[in-house]
């Protein structure tokens, strides 16, 4: 049972919380050591309560997840955790990360306890409110990010806000249009506020959010460039892997994939290479220039 209970916390979705690393990171503190390891410990509170949330998630849709093609072998949906026991480890784990968290700062305590509130909401009926399911989950990303600089006193720019808000709907968004197109006619069965979307209306939240996440991520660029007084525009040229990464991960959206982002971020090569390529210029327009 163990790794079925191992499974069930889905590991793989923790590096969604490495957001937590993000706003210290943009101000370059995290070569200090006191930052960075409130930061981590902030990051183990977020994978504690997200691994609570996942398991209150798949109890609730036990019977729809069984209905699926994929989600039926899920540890729960397949009888592999009992239920009793499920119930126990989701409930010490969506206490024990905001307990963690504020051992660190009660702010961060709070925006950690904040996000197992509104994801528990989620799961009995929120994701059921057509938009209002997607800026749900949207709105934990940027409560990550939120951790972060608040566990360590980390200042957060307006355009770092906005830009990791619409980020964050940008891939939700995916998330649902891949779905709808991978399901087709059978969506609904497992997912009801899929009803309420169309593909065309999916694509066009998707340009939406996408362009606004672009503009504010250049006002963020430019703003950091203004404040650091850098010789060599580092800021601005990280807004080239950023843009890049952006429309790769349309592209793959528009063949078919996309329906689990995290497995996108793990396997598309291209992505990677962005990815890489903006850590590395973001890090000299931060830690070297």
């Amino acid at each position: 049972m163990m790794r079925a209970i191992l499974k069930e916390a889905r590991p793989h979705q923790w590096m969604k919380n490495v957001l937590v690393f993000a706003a210290p990171g943009a101000l370059g503190v995290l070569n200090e050591w006191d930052p960075l390891w409130k930061t981590f410990v902030i990051f183990v509170a977020f994978c504690l309560v997200a691994s609570g949330t996942y398991y209150w998630n798949d109890i609730k849709d036990v019977e729809q997840d069984r209905l699926h093609p994929k989600k039926r072998f899920r540890p729960i949906a397949s009888g592999a955790i009992p239920l009793p026991v499920a119930r126990v480890i989701g409930t010490v784990l969506l206490v024990g990360g905001p307990l963690l968290a504020a051992s660190i700062r009660l702010e961060a305590g709070g925006i950690v306890a904040l996000y197992a509130v509104l994801t528990i909401s989620y799961s009995s009926w929120l994701k059921h409110v057509a938009l209002l399911d997607l800026a749900i989950v949207a709105s934990g990303f940027v409560l990550r990010a939120m951790s972060g600089a608040a566990g360590t006193e980390t200042p957060m720019s307006n355009w770092f806000v906005l830009c990791t808000t619409f980020g964050s709907f940008f891939i939700v968004t995916g998330k649902r249009f891949a779905e709808l197109v991978e399901m087709g006619d059978n969506a609904t069965s497992t997912r009801a506020s899929l009803r309420a979307y169309t593909v065309p209306y999916l694509r066009q939240l998707l340009v939406v959010s996408c362009t606004a996440t672009v503009v504010t991520y250049c006002m963020w660029a430019f703003e950091n460039a203004t404040n650091a007084d850098e010789v060599i525009p580092f800021h601005g040229l990280s807004i080239v892997p950023m843009v890049l990464a952006l429309l790769r991960y349309l592209m793959v959206l528009e063949n078919g994939g996309g329906g689990a982002p995290e497995e996108v971020f793990m396997k598309d090569r291209s992505i990677q290479l962005y990815g890489l390529a903006w850590v590395v210029v973001y890090a000299l327009a931060v830690y070297v220039a």
